[in-house]
């Protein structure tokens, strides 16, 4: 069955080639929109498996569209399509329920396996904004993060100090040197993390630690 997406941007010619590049790739796009209010009606009424928003908008921001379409439709995946790598515009989207975070130059076929992903209930975030979300958790993001259970509190000691070195973008081989353990003692750990968060990608921890405001502090002690 095809996916069935909803495109809201307000670049005339970017949506349009957008749009013929999702047709070809067998993605049925069910309507794609300038305006943001628009959409956010769009995403309410029609059934659909994806919202691509872009972040720059005149009148209502992307910001402002996600948390209505989010408010109306929690369960519906929205990801963000845009040329911002600002710190601030990726933690307020993923803060306020984005499932991707995707950026306008990326190649197709990454574009395309990425809203496969997110479809599939993944969170992806371009790949080139890896620095960014280690720099929101090394600088201990100012905004207050959303209040939630806290995910961590099954992890151990050391598979949190782990997961600290994941979100800033580390290799197995760089924690293991830091932490003066063996590359596979690593992957082991690593391993036990995804699953006890119930992910499946190191880049996705790196989103989870930003979202909580993971500290440098574990969630429980030796």
């Amino acid at each position: 069955m095809k996916q069935r997406l909803l495109l809201i941007d307000d670049h005339t010619l970017f949506r349009a080639g957008l749009e013929d590049l999702l047709k070809r790739r067998d993605i049925e796009v069910v309507a794609s929109v300038a305006s943001g209010a628009e959409g956010i009606r769009l995403a309410t009424e029609e059934t659909l498996d994806l919202v691509l928003l872009d972040m720059r908008m005149p009148e209502m921001n992307g910001l402002s569209v996600l948390k209505h379409i989010k408010q109306a439709k929690p369960d519906l995946p929205v990801a963000m399509l845009t040329t911002s790598s600002d710190e601030a515009d990726l933690i307020g989207a993923l803060q306020l329920g984005a499932n991707g975070y995707l950026m306008k130059d990326m190649e197709p076929d990454e574009l395309v396996v990425a809203i496969s992903e997110i479809v599939g209930g993944k969170t992806v975030v371009a790949p080139d904004l890896a620095q960014v979300l280690a720099s929101a958790v090394q600088g201990g993001n100012q905004e207050k993060p959303i209040e939630k259970p806290n995910p961590f509190e099954s992890l151990t000691p050391r598979e949190y100090e782990i997961l600290l070195h994941l979100a800033e973008g580390q290799s197995n081989k760089v924690i293991a040197r830091h932490l003066g353990i063996s590359d596979g003692t690593v992957k082991l750990h690593v391993k036990a993390i995804l699953r006890k968060l119930e992910i499946s990608s190191r880049i996705t921890a790196a989103v989870m630690a930003v979202e909580y405001g993971l500290k440098q502090s574990p969630p429980h002690s030796m």
